[in-house]
This record gives C-alpha cells, structure tokens and sequence, in this order.
C-alpha cells in the first residue's frame, strides 16, 4: 500500500489554515466597521466564543491582524485595537503609496494590453457606485454598506494594477496597504467625498497606461499626492 499523496496532518494543517482566514475575515469586518473604538480589548477567548472556534485560529487571525497594524500587542496585555493614525504616520503611509503604487504601474503598463480591459471595467464598477453615492449624499442618506462597496470598488481599481504586475510579493504588499488605507479613511473621515474626483484620476491614470510604463507610473503618484491633499484638508475640518 502506497503511501497517501496528502497525509492526514497536511489535510488538517490546511483544515486549519481555512478555518484562520475565515476567523481573519470576520475580525477584520469588526476592525474595519465604524463601531470599534481604538484601545479596545480584543479577548482571544471571548472571540472565539462569539465566533465559535477554539483560540487557537483566532489567536493566529490576530498575528495576521498585527503585521497590518490594525491591532496592536501589548506584553502580557494581550491585544488591543490600534489608535488612529497620527499625521506623520498618514504621511509616511503616503510615501509608501507612493514608492510602492508608482512602481506597480511602471511594472503593469508592461502588459498594458491586457490590462487596459480589466482596468475599464474595474473603472466602470467604481464610476457606477460614486455616482451612487454621489447621489445618496445629496439626500443626506449615505448608508454604510454602501460606503463599504464603494471603498471596495474604489481599491479594486488600484488592486487590478497589482494583479497585473505579476508579482507574488507585491500583492502581498497590496493586501497590507490595503488596510491601512482603509483605517486612514476612519481617521479622517475621508474617503467617499471626494468619489467623483477619485473617478476623474483613475480615468487619467487609464489613459496614461495607453502612453507608456513612466506616464502610467506618474499618473499614479500624482492621484496618491492629490489624495494625500484631500486627506489633510478633511483632517483638519
């Protein structure tokens, strides 16, 4: 009798891995609704109870959750929630999006053939719900699930560049960034004001993929930096 292709550990090590991205999912859902104050407790046991599923995948989810920096750990304290992102951290965050953003669209406008579609279409989903929102905000009703699809659809844009790269390490970057753009949004409350003009600079940046690999690289650190403008004006309101 030959031995199993995947023995009984491999199948549960990766039983396992399902069950802690799932747990990482839903935590991260909590972290990044708006009814998380920072510095709250994140029990490893109270959640796995909440959610159903022994400590271990949760405190697992919660390593995951720290190198993102949503949360936080404190020696024999356990883990906390972060605190918002103060202005030089939003600043450094930038200059990462920046360096890092600028660089996965010189690397994608390699392959602007087959990106330029994907782009187009992730464009048409995120000018579809701005104006969605665009509209709920002039009948003062701006639902949360609706801001989340729109962060989603926004990110998606920016996402479908680093797919394109082809770069394992630079997706994984993405995924990091990612977050942390969104906890800058709850920090200063930015974000789906500025739909429309979001529209407008990913509209720029797909036109510039057309140009060459430096143009589509400038277009994205240009919209990074008009953001970054955007960010401080509504910190400061």
């Amino acid at each position: 009798m030959t031995d199993p292709l995947f023995p009984v550990a491999a199948v549960q090590s990766l039983e396992r891995r399902g069950l802690r991205d799932h747990v990482y999912d839903r935590v991260l859902d909590v972290l990044l609704g708006p009814s998380v104050e920072p510095g709250t407790r994140l029990s490893i046991d109270a959640v796995a109870r909440e959610l159903g599923v022994s400590p271990t995948p949760v405190r697992e989810a919660l390593v995951q959750l720290e190198r993102t920096g949503l949360v936080t750990r404190v020696a024999n304290k356990g883990y906390r929630v972060a605190p918002p992102l103060v202005a030089e951290h939003l600043d450094a965050l930038f200059d990462a999006r920046a360096v890092l953003e600028g660089g996965a669209a010189e690397l994608a406008a390699r392959h602007a053939d087959s990106l330029l579609p994907l782009l187009e279409e992730a464009l048409e989903r995120h000018t579809r719900t701005a104006e969605r929102v665009k509209e709920a905000a002039r009948t003062g009703e701006l639902p949360l699930e609706l801001i989340r699809e729109y962060f989603a659809d926004d990110w998606n844009f920016h996402h479908v560049i680093f797919e394109s790269t082809g770069n394992p390490f630079l997706l994984d970057m993405s995924d990091s960034i990612s977050t942390r753009v969104h906890r800058m949004r709850q920090t200063v409350h930015t974000g789906a004001t500025d739909a429309g003009d979001a529209v407008t600079e990913h509209r720029a940046i797909m036109r510039a993929f057309a140009v060459g690999p430096q143009t589509a690289g400038q277009a994205m650190r240009d919209h990074i930096e008009r953001v970054r403008e955007r960010s401080r004006h509504d910190s400061e309101v």
